[in-house]
């Protein structure tokens, strides 16, 4: 049985309780397994403070700016409103002066780049997939 669990991106706001739900959030992450605290509640805290400790990804301060940078994702989500992801290109910089490569749904990239791939290595891991 997996231990599922969500990732959610709040701003921290005067006057916010920390141990009650935003109203908002910015985005969020769904984590299919290890979703308890001693697996991906540690990963994210080692993340924060030793980002080399976890493989493969890391969360950053929001100011935290990097030189070598070839993509920069943004996932564009309110509420009621359809999520759309732009992709920006650049050559080992940070973002200033990338190109937009891409903007739309997450089906119409999958439509655009999963088709250059197999199928099972894009292939949404839902309980829909039959």
């Amino acid at each position: 049985m997996s231990t599922r669990a969500q990732v959610r991106f709040a701003t921290r706001e005067e006057g916010q309780s920390f141990s009650e739900h935003p109203e908002k959030i910015h985005a969020q992450f769904y984590v299919h397994s290890d979703g308890y605290p001693e697996g991906l509640g540690l990963n994210i805290a080692q993340s924060i403070i030793a980002p080399d400790s976890v493989q493969g990804w890391e969360i950053e301060h929001v100011q935290t700016r990097h030189g070598d940078l070839e993509y920069i994702y943004y996932i564009w989500s309110d509420y009621d409103k359809e999520t759309f992801i732009s992709i920006f290109q650049g050559d080992f910089g940070n973002g200033d002066d990338f190109e937009c490569i891409f903007v739309g749904a997450p089906s119409k990239l999958i439509t655009k780049y999963g088709s250059q791939l197999e199928e099972s290595y894009y292939k949404l891991n839902t309980n829909y997939d039959r």
